[in-house]
């Protein structure tokens, strides 16, 4: 029986007595079967949540990229929060792998020590930057291998897995297996023709071994049926068709464990301590063990949302929902994917010396500041690039000047000097043109008031960086509309002029308020600091509390006669470069950020 180029099967005992067809038929018939079952069942918690970001690889340091997962899933699961979601948000380190046998051989080390010393480094870089995560998962941890254990059994007791041979190419760097036309030349440092992946350009030996195997082929159709009946499985579409295309191909059977002499760091398999469990099936199984597999994950499997690289897209995207249909498991509800961040227009490596070093740099603009950049900027279907420039220019644009300069100028002394959220005047600004607004003013209201559904539908896709477009948008538009009326120009003398400088400050609180509330899942810290300067309780920050200038509708507005909060200072601190004429690499140096002037 061959099941593709790939792959060479030797079927062993029952499994070589199975005909191919059975299986299928067998297969679909179960997948079939739980899916009217699970589909029929209302979900015992509508307002749980499950967001998890990969579990990072421990053979090196954290990266830019490492942290950009972290902040799009960390955004998430704040925002359901907000929502009054029950939201559990799961991260961690991925520490088994022929990678990290090597890598701790290179630094003297025993594997363990050598994976709790770069974990721990990816647990500084989580809590320094506000990542606000429930479960911080380790794959050498007894929970985890005893939810690998139990998963494998329960594949191997479907008749899953079988005893075979597997030749074929495979990359250690990558830690996955590669098809013919996936593998090209090329030469090494010192010359020597080798075999590359085409895809990462890492090294590829040819490996030929007795070990388990998972029936992949098995699942092509039901992969389909599940993107057919799921269109936004896989978000955003360009990578939902880039699985389609994949499964256009017949699937070969993958291989699921190595051999012990081969490969000592892992989960033996269970029955054969001459096996070691594949690190992928191992891995991905995380996201059950973090749910309470296999005793009680229902009530978080059936929402879970996986945030992943585009590089890691067919683990996520095939292998994994392949495992979970052949164990009687949903696939995931939906896999949110994001492309990568370059330097200069390249991709970062040591050789090149443009790594960033995403704790050193937060240090420099901020925790915050390095949040607000990467959703801002990083747009989940293409790659994104970065340099420090950028940053200093984006953060004094939309932070420091345009959201803080609006606040500070709203709650100086010099336009509010009792220090309280002022009183609407509905005849300075009625409901139809006749007072004293303008109609750039009404059209300002109108965006704000369709702001929160327009945020929130940006945020559920994980598109954050149209959410903060359109928010920055609205902050313009509020500093326009004070600039316009110029209140500090007016007679305080004047019973009407004070009416409306009470009614312009009381409308750009309210848009200020709003914006605060929004922003929470991007820079928790900055929206802290404005909500308080308003006054603005922590009770009252939900996204139950977007009710934008209820006292233009004729209803009452509970902040308004409050006492704001104490100035605890500028929002946020503006940047400057020491080259602000040239443009930086990514480790130009930034002076410390001084005052804005606002």
């Amino acid at each position: 029986m061959r099941f593709s180029l790939l792959c060479a099967v030797r079927s062993c005992g029952a499994a070589r007595r199975l005909h191919r067809g059975q299986l299928l038929s067998s297969v679909a018939a179960v997948w079939r079967h739980e899916r009217r079952n699970t589909s029929s069942q209302p979900c015992t918690d509508p307002g749980s949540h499950y967001i998890t970001t990969p579990i990072f690889y421990v053979n090196a340091p954290p990266h830019l990229g490492h942290l950009y997962s972290a902040v799009t899933a960390d955004c998430l699961h704040r925002y359901k929060v907000l929502q009054g979601f029950n939201s559990r948000f799961a991260t961690g380190t991925d520490e088994h792998g022929l990678k990290i046998q090597q890598a701790a051989e290179a630094a003297g080390k025993d594997p363990l020590s050598f994976c709790t010393s770069v974990s721990e480094r990816f647990k500084h870089l989580f809590s320094s930057c506000n990542i606000s995560y429930t479960d911080y998962i380790r794959t050498t941890e007894q929970r985890h291998r005893r939810a690998v254990e139990h998963f494998w059994s329960v594949l191997w007791n479907r008749g899953l897995i079988y005893k075979g041979s597997y030749e074929g190419w495979y990359s250690t760097q990558d830690e996955s297996f590669l098809m013919p036309t996936q593998v090209t030349d090329a030469l090494d440092s010192s010359g020597k023709e080798i075999k590359v992946s085409m895809e990462s350009g890492h090294k590829v030996e040819w490996m030929k071994e007795e070990n388990y195997m998972f029936r992949l082929s098995a699942f092509r159709s039901q992969l389909l049926e599940w993107l057919e009946g799921n269109p936004r499985a896989v978000q955003p579409e360009r990578f939902y068709q880039a699985v389609v295309q994949w499964l256009q191909e017949d699937l070969p059977d993958l291989s699921v464990s190595r051999q012990r002499s081969r490969l000592q760091w892992g989960i033996p398999v269970p029955g054969d301590a001459e096996q070691t469990i594949y690190v992928w099936l191992d891995a991905l199984v995380n996201y059950l063990t973090v749910a309470g597999y296999p005793e009680k994950h229902e009530q978080w499997w059936h929402v879970v949302h996986h945030v992943v690289g585009k590089d890691i897209l067919k683990f996520h995207a095939i292998y994994w929902p392949a495992f979970l249909l052949g164990a009687g498991l949903q696939p995931p509800q939906r896999i949110h994917v994001h492309s990568h961040w370059t330097v200069g227009g390249k991709k970062m490596s040591k050789s090149l010396g443009n790594v960033v070093d995403p704790l050193e740099r937060s240090q420099v603009f901020t925790t915050d500041g390095m949040r607000y950049f990467l959703l801002r900027q990083g747009v989940p279907d293409s790659d994104c690039d970065y340099t420090d420039r950028k940053v200093e220019k984006l953060l004094n644009a939309e932070l420091a000047d345009s959201l803080g300069g609006l606040l500070n100028r709203c709650t100086a002394p010099a336009l509010n000097p009792t220090q309280v959220y002022p009183h609407f005047c509905p005849q300075s600004f009625p409901h139809k043109p006749g007072g004293k607004a303008a109609a750039e003013d009404y059209q300002m209201l109108d965006a704000v008031r369709r702001l929160p559904a327009l945020v929130e539908n940006y945020y559920e896709s994980l598109h954050v960086y149209k959410a903060l477009e359109a928010i920055s948008a609205c902050v313009r538009h509020t500093n326009g509309f004070v600039q316009r009326h110029a209140p500090w120009k007016l007679d305080r003398g004047d019973s009407e002029d004070q009416r409306w400088l009470d009614t312009i400050i009381h409308v750009s609180l309210e848009c200020l308020r709003i914006y605060g509330t929004l922003l929470q899942p991007v820079v928790p810290e900055i929206s802290d600091k404005l909500l308080s300067r308003l006054g603005v309780q922590p009770g009252e920050r939900s996204w139950a509390d977007l009710n934008f200038l209820p006292r233009y509708e004729g209803k009452a507005c509970p902040f308004e006669g409050r006492a704001l909060g104490p100035d605890s200072g500028v929002l946020f601190n503006r940047l400057e470069s020491q080259n602000p004429d040239r443009k930086s690499k990514s480790n130009q140096s930034v002076k410390k950020p001084k005052k804005s002037k606002n």
